[in-house]
């Protein structure tokens, strides 16, 4: 089908369907809830970095039906994301966690050990970049989740998928930065990165791609 005639029924949907949407989702549990009123707390200005609850709850689904056993994120920031994906791994799965603040992921690691899943996580303090191209190329994750500085999104692509398993998902948050990829002309370098990468990505037939209008985007790109 031509670009053009694409159609959508979310183009139907009326004001107030999101917000809707969000209310009749599975609430996070009292920890989550902690952990983002922590951080919040803590670094004011970097509260928009944690990941949206339902971004949380659809991450725990995916590694759980998906029966995901090696997982690896770039961006763990104080650990919301990270703690539900290592919640629906099975007792003997691993996630690598790679940040560059050892102050951010200190939060992390807390609530980790105190929801008991520290011993499926693993964290290295170093550019993302290094520590994926550090590791093998083999196939060896089912899943990844990239939410870490936009311009080195196609970067993070590049170095994970030759360690991708077929059939893996690699969920990138923050893909429509607020609608302005709808017009990125004069935006910040991330958006201009971001919009130039969404249209690259679904262009690649490595991969098979899904664009969620999912708190500020989420694309998920399954390894073909």
């Amino acid at each position: 089908m031509a670009s053009g005639t694409r159609s959508s029924k979310a183009r139907e949907m009326p004001p107030g369907v999101w917000e809707y949407a969000l209310e009749h989702c599975t609430e996070p549990d009292p920890l989550l809830d902690e952990l983002a009123a922590l951080t919040a707390a803590r670094f004011p200005a970097r509260a928009g970095m944690v990941a949206g609850p339902e971004v949380g709850a659809l991450l725990g689904l995916l590694t759980a039906f998906g029966g995901v056993r090696r997982a690896i994120e770039v961006g763990t920031f104080t650990g919301y994301s990270s703690l539900c994906i290592a919640r629906a791994l099975p007792p003997d799965g691993n996630l690598l966690c790679c940040d560059v603040s050892e102050e951010w992921t200190s939060v992390a690691r807390e609530f980790w050990a105190r929801d008991g899943v520290e011993d499926r996580i693993e964290l290295r303090i170093a550019p993302a970049v290094e520590t994926i191209c550090a590791l093998p190329q083999q196939p060896v994750f089912e899943l990844a989740f990239v939410d870490a500085d936009k311009a080195g999104y196609p970067a993070y692509f590049d170095a994970l998928l030759p360690r991708m398993r077929r059939g893996g998902l690699i969920v990138f948050d923050n893909t429509l930065r607020g609608g302005r990829v709808l017009d990125p002309a004069g935006s910040d370098e991330g958006t201009l990165v971001i919009a130039s990468f969404n249209a690259t990505l679904a262009r690649d037939h490595r991969v098979q791609v899904v664009m969620l209008p999912v708190s500020d985007g989420l694309t998920l790109a399954r390894v073909a």
